[in-house]
């Protein structure tokens, strides 16, 4: 059987036409959403869960094209969209009764959670984004032989047809590389986690490919109206990083800081799965978030 967090209810909740949600849910108390990044599912948080369901109400999706989710059909360039799949969060927690919560995403997950908070600002209480840049600046920053460690980024951006074949042609290999190289603490990922995220993977390569493409194409879109209008995130917000800053050459607190006036940014010395290298900082510093 695939692993579970234990403790927690699962349900399939409709949050769009023809889009449903796999979702773990448990805990009481003011409710916080957290969302999965690449090429994960929702079992990345079941350290980080299972401590903050101790006093609010967890609620962990898988995201639409991933996990146990639904995967509908690349229609549009809305389609996998991080304002679709905000929206579809949004949903997901008034679903449940819940019109205002706090959000915390990680990697994919983080940008659907900036996106919500830009989108959606009445509904979000407090927002947490872990090691991402928002799309715009992710984009501005990629430059030169420093690049090549977002290779996967330009690959997925291409049209319809290659990327999906090239995936798919060794899809274990492609997604295993990423758990293998962004990981410090190969431990953090046990064999039973690993091999859930990568059968998930197998399943869902062209709608991940098509969540991608759209960070490379309308995402970036949503992100340049925000900054020309000078939308900004009007909620508490933490963003914990690696020290990508040093490596790419920019400043992540100023361009984070850009967009978050109430801003609490945290360089880690975990590796990108930081909610399972290292979940008692990760709850901790979420924690602190809820109190602000």
């Amino acid at each position: 059987m695939a692993p579970v967090l234990p403790g927690f209810d699962y349900l399939r909740v409709p949050v769009a036409d023809g889009v449903a949600l796999n979702v773990a849910v448990a805990g009481s108390g003011s409710p916080i959403v957290l969302l999965h990044g690449f090429p994960q599912t929702h079992l990345m948080w079941r350290h980080v869960a299972a401590d903050l369901a101790a006093g609010h109400t967890v609620i962990c999706p898988d995201l639409r094209g991933y996990g146990a989710s639904d995967k509908p059909a690349e229609a549009g360039r809305e389609t996998y969209s991080k304002r679709t799949m905000a929206a579809d969060v949004v949903a997901l927690a008034r679903a449940l009764g819940h019109e205002r919560f706090a959000l915390a995403g990680h990697d994919r997950g983080a940008l659907v959670a900036f996106r919500a908070g830009l989108d959606h600002p009445a509904a979000i209480s407090h927002l947490a984004c872990l090691d991402v840049l928002p799309t715009l600046d992710m984009w501005e920053v990629m430059h030169g032989v420093g690049a090549a460690v977002g290779f996967h980024l330009y690959l997925m951006a291409q049209p319809p047809g290659l990327p999906e074949r090239m995936i798919d042609a060794s899809a274990d290999a492609f997604f295993g590389h990423f758990l293998d190289v962004w990981t410090r603490d190969r431990g953090a990922i046990p064999a039973d986690v690993r091999a859930a995220y990568l059968e998930a993977c197998r399943a869902a390569v062209p709608s991940i490919v098509a969540d991608y493409r759209a960070s490379a194409g309308i995402d970036v879109d949503h992100d340049q109206a925000d900054r020309e209008a000078g939308n900004r995130l009007r909620m508490p917000v933490t963003v914990l990083q690696q020290d990508w800053g040093a490596a790419l050459g920019y400043d992540a607190v100023a361009l984070w800081g850009a967009w978050a006036p109430d801003l609490v940014h945290t360089t880690v010395k975990s590796g990108h799965f930081m909610a399972e290298e290292d979940p008692a900082g990760v709850a901790g510093a979420l924690r602190a978030l809820l109190t602000r």
